[in-house]
């Protein structure tokens, strides 16, 4: 699968621009290689799009976190909220999935919590994973509208 062919399909699954889903794409394979061993961070790398191949961090020392770390470290890298990355980090596993070959992406999942599956597996929906942004302004007029209904 070509690199812009991958960020496009994160981006119609994730709800988020095309560079966001760039961002997104490059920061979650840099934080998975910090998760997989070295010998199955190559195996993955040697079969993505140069662009994410170049991000991949491959590294002798495996770090142990789960799919939560993992959303929140993306999300520092990116700047986009958790909730964002959230749907975007499922939106990048699922997309690795299709465009990595069956054994080198089943050999990466097999080394990481059973979490990562699931949220390889699921579609991210854009309203879940970029939802609407309310201001200051529309939270509070949100409340007091719903405080004196309910008085």
């Amino acid at each position: 699968m070509e690199y812009k062919e991958f960020v496009r399909l994160v981006e119609e699954r994730s709800g988020l621009s095309r560079e966001e889903a760039a961002d997104l794409s490059r920061a979650t394979v840099e934080t998975l290689g910090d998760r997989l061993s070295a010998g199955e961070a190559r195996h993955l790398a040697a079969e993505l799009p140069a662009p994410l191949r170049e991000s991949l961090h491959i590294s002798e020392r495996i770090e142990r976190f789960g799919l939560r770390d993992m959303v929140r470290r993306v999300s520092r890298r990116t700047g986009l909220t958790v909730e964002e990355t959230r749907g975007g980090v499922s939106a990048v596993l699922l997309t690795l999935r299709e465009a990595v070959a069956g054994e080198a992406f089943d050999h990466a999942m097999a080394q990481l919590p059973s979490e990562f599956e699931q949220a390889a597996s699921e579609r991210a929906a854009p309203e879940q994973a970029a939802p609407e942004r309310v201001t200051l302004e529309q939270a509070a007029s949100e409340r007091a509208t719903s405080w004196q209904a309910a008085t």
